[in-house]
């Protein structure tokens, strides 16, 4: 719901968060108010990351269901290209949902994608396998990925502009910081589920309708989630903006959101390439990697990662207040440096086989990771000003992600069958990491400082 003008009279109920007074007056944040906005931010994140994560987790057993054949590795490449093709629209929602958002606001988005990925992971659950239905399983089975895809070029963006747009400027990268903690949540919740079932259920079972439950979970969350964003309000960042125009939001041209942006666009291109190559290298293509190309446990191997990401979410809080402490430049200088220099040793850890060499190696990559986890959620959103930043940061974001992030299983499984190499991902690590030097070089450090386009924000009390 939009905040009222600056002039209206005080609402008898309880108001959204303040509308600045004065151009450049601070805006004393209401810390219930954040706490809330992080927390469903956060919460939404994580239900939309638990669908994303099963599909990852489980890929081996739906490469069975979906796409019969007797080479383990085309099933998981078929697997996998649908996992990818989601995120070949992921531009295309974000050209949507990004300029609605600067529109009509950012909660009543945040609401819609909610309800589509939850949509479009429960039909998942309920699509019938290639034995049953022959070639209209896969075909189902992209349409729904789709969806999701969709619907995701909204939430990533909005979920950090929400949080980036309510946090005091001293605090941003704490508590943007848990937006990733959501996301590794997420990932754990879909990685414990498949690795229970895996425990429990023979591979008949699993194959026939075990499979299924992680998707049809997505329905009540995904209820829970939109019952949780339609309880906020605005950010006071956007109220400002309404205040401003005194009417309804001016309609920003998709073309001034790339054009008039455009030195800052590729930097967000830059950030996120190294962030979600570095991401989706490790939390979703290598329980796969461990699996299919190393021939390990399936079972330890999740147990691996599932560590990794309990290790990760303690970690996290606290490196997103150290980015507000020495800045967010620093902080992802490091990451990428630790990539550059460690992708090879971590994964020839990983390669060795033994438990603790995998964990170890699984373990430093992990540290290395929330460097970008912990910076990321308050350092793209002040790359853009108030007016444009959904738009912006959603068509930056899901560009970068759509080409680079959301591809990373299935280039390095093709580079793999192709090469015969399996370093293949500790070079395409470092590869990202040198991408993400470059635009870390040029950056501006935005910690303790306003966001573009908005008054400075305090903490109130």
């Amino acid at each position: 719901m939009s905040a009222a003008p600056v002039a209206a009279a005080p609402p008898t109920r309880t108001p959204p968060a303040p509308v600045p007074r004065a151009a450049g007056a601070p805006t004393a944040t209401d810390p219930a108010l954040v706490r809330r906005a992080v927390k469903a931010a956060a919460l939404g994140n994580a239900m939309e990351w638990f669908d994303f994560g099963v599909y990852s987790y489980i890929a081996v057993t739906l490469g069975k269901v979906f796409f019969p054949s007797g080479n383990p590795t085309a099933q998981l490449l078929s697997t996998f290209g649908a996992f990818a093709a989601a995120f070949l629209v992921r531009p295309l929602g974000g050209m949507v949902f990004g300029p609605l958002g600067d529109r009509v606001g950012r909660q009543k988005v945040l609401a819609v994608t909610m309800i589509m990925m939850a949509a479009g992971t429960f039909a998942i659950g309920l699509i019938p396998s290639y034995a049953t239905i022959g070639v209209w399983a896969p075909v189902l089975l992209l349409a729904a990925r789709l969806v999701q895809g969709f619907s995701t070029g909204g939430e990533y963006a909005g979920a950090s502009t929400f949080i980036a747009e309510y946090a005091p400027d001293k605090r941003r990268g704490f508590l943007g910081s848990w937006l990733e903690f959501g996301t590794l949540a997420g990932y754990i919740g879909g990685a414990g589920l498949v690795t229970l079932m895996t425990a429990l259920l023979s591979d008949g079972d699993l194959m026939s309708w075990g499979w299924r439950i992680p998707f049809l979970i997505a329905g009540p969350m995904g209820i829970v989630g939109l019952y949780l964003r339609m309880r906020l309000e605005e950010t006071p960042a956007f109220a400002a903006e309404v205040a401003k125009a005194e009417t309804a939001r001016p309609k920003v041209p998709l073309r001034e959101m790339v054009t008039g942006q455009w030195r800052a666009l590729l930097l967000c291109v830059g950030l996120v390439l190294v962030f979600n190559v570095t991401d989706y290298m490790l939390l979703s293509y290598m329980p796969s990697y461990l699996t299919s190309e190393l021939e390990y446990d399936e079972t330890h191997g999740l147990l691996v990662v599932l560590g990794v990401m309990a290790l990760m979410m303690v970690v996290q809080p606290f490196a997103g207040a150290l980015t507000d402490r020495v800045g967010r430049r620093p902080v992802i200088a490091a990451g990428c440096a630790g990539f550059l220099l460690l992708s090879v040793p971590a994964v020839l850890l990983i390669r060795e086989g033994s438990l603790l060499a995998v964990a170890l190696g699984m373990g430093a990559l992990g540290m290395l990771l929330v460097c970008f986890t912990a910076s990321m959620p308050s350092a793209l959103p002040a790359l853009f000003p108030t007016r444009v930043r959904y738009g912006s940061l959603s068509i930056g974001f899901n560009v970068s992600v759509s080409l680079f992030g959301g591809t990373t299983p299935l280039v390095v499984t093709a580079l793999i069958g192709a090469t015969g190499d399996m370093m293949m991902p500790a070079y395409y690590m470092m590869a990202a990491a040198v991408v993400g030097g470059v635009a870390v070089w040029f950056m501006t450090e935005s910690a303790g400082r306003p966001l573009p386009g908005s008054a400075p924000a305090v903490e109130g009390r």
